[in-house]
């Protein structure tokens, strides 16, 4: 594996029905047609990046490329694995246009390389010109671009308590610097993300008119129960956070994990580092958080109030990733990664999930097992 997101077996065989959450989803051959065909695509911005415009680009920093490239599996950014003449294959990370503004992207490469000389296991940037403004970005035919260093390993294994509790050692480490590091030009979680993403899907008609009122009134519920216990609350400390710490961004090697793509990087409360390593039911998730809040508080204090956010945390994630879905279907890749996207099946079931996350919301929060 690398510092992108490589393709594994799993993703091999049941990439075209992986919903990029875990969640798996047969289709129906009506869905994959419908869905498969996309939406009227034109040109777009990734359609520029062909393989040799990688290669000069790699090549536009000193560097020389022997014409092997392997895209990684990311959706966001374009990411991919280039061989070098003299030297071990990089990995180049064209980031989305009209995304994050040169400042946000510095800021992102000045706090992993200030978690790297804290000796925290991270994977900052390569140095690309040290005379300029943001020595590790470089920009070629309009893309901004970044190169790592290629990164091994496999995936934690979040059901070894060992594994959580260094997970958490780690992960309270990278707090303990993102508190003494506040973002400026980063985004900060908002709430008011879930109502945007509402807003987007029906706005722009992704939402079918046959169940268009069902997913108005349980959004606005699920909502509502959001802002009962919001992640912005000035009761919650704002910190800088990695933003979206799950197991795809943890590669475990020499015995300790290695945390990577730091793209999300944003302000908020800590237990959004935290939640993603949670699956199961009730006791195992009360198992794991114990773990992981016993090796973080060796390094900083865990404000146990901030349990009663995940359920929140879990539902605006998922509000906010149908819209993610919905702004990125007119880049192709969009439509052939994820085909049972936008069928009315998918929707039907969406309105189910959510009303799972509002019982969810609706329930007693997660607690530690001795509290």
């Amino acid at each position: 594996m690398s510092n992108g997101k490589e393709l594994t077996d799993a993703d091999r065989q049941f990439g075209a029905t992986d919903d990029n959450r875990g969640n798996r989803y047969e289709l129906a051959n009506e869905d994959l047609t419908d869905a498969a065909q996309g939406p009227d695509i034109k040109d777009h911005p990734y359609q520029l990046l062909t393989p040799d415009v990688v290669i000069d680009a790699i090549e536009s920093t000193g560097r020389i490329c022997d014409a092997r490239i392997l895209a990684l599996n990311s959706y966001e950014n374009r990411v991919y694995q280039v061989g070098l003449d003299a030297d071990d294959p990089v990995i180049a990370k064209f980031y989305r246009p009209d995304r994050w503004s040169a400042e946000q992207i510095k800021e992102e490469h000045q706090f992993i390389q200030r978690l790297y000389e804290a000796e925290i296991p991270v994977v900052p940037p390569i140095v690309i010109d040290r005379e300029s403004d943001i020595p590790t970005l470089s920009r070629f035919n309009n893309f901004d671009f970044c190169i790592f260093p290629r990164q091994g390993g496999r995936a934690p294994e979040l059901d070894n308590l060992d594994h959580l509790h260094q997970l958490g050692q780690y992960i309270g480490r990278i707090h303990a610097i993102g508190a003494g590091f506040p973002f400026k030009h980063r985004v900060s979680l908002r709430i008011q993300s879930g109502s945007d993403s509402k807003a987007f899907l029906l706005e722009n008609g992704f939402i079918p008119d046959d169940v268009r009122p069902a997913y108005e009134s349980i959004v606005n519920e699920v909502l509502t129960a959001i802002e009962q216990n919001s992640p912005e609350s000035a009761e919650f400390d704002s910190i800088s956070l990695h933003g979206d710490c799950h197991a795809g961004n943890v590669l475990w090697r020499d015995d300790r994990p290695h945390f990577v793509d730091f793209d999300d990087a944003i302000s908020g409360p800590a237990i959004q580092d935290l939640w993603m390593l949670l699956s199961g039911d009730t006791a195992n998730k009360q198992r794991q958080i114990s773990e992981i809040v016993e090796g973080y508080e060796l390094f900083r204090e865990f404000d146990l109030r901030e349990l009663k956010l995940i359920e929140p945390l879990r539902a605006l994630r998922v509000l906010n990733y149908n819209a993610w879905l919905a702004k990125r279907w007119d880049d192709p890749a969009f439509p052939m990664s994820f085909p049972w996207f936008n069928t009315p099946r998918y929707w039907s079931e969406h309105i189910l999930e959510l009303k799972e996350l509002l019982t969810s919301l609706q329930e007693k929060p997660l607690t530690m097992p001795d509290h």
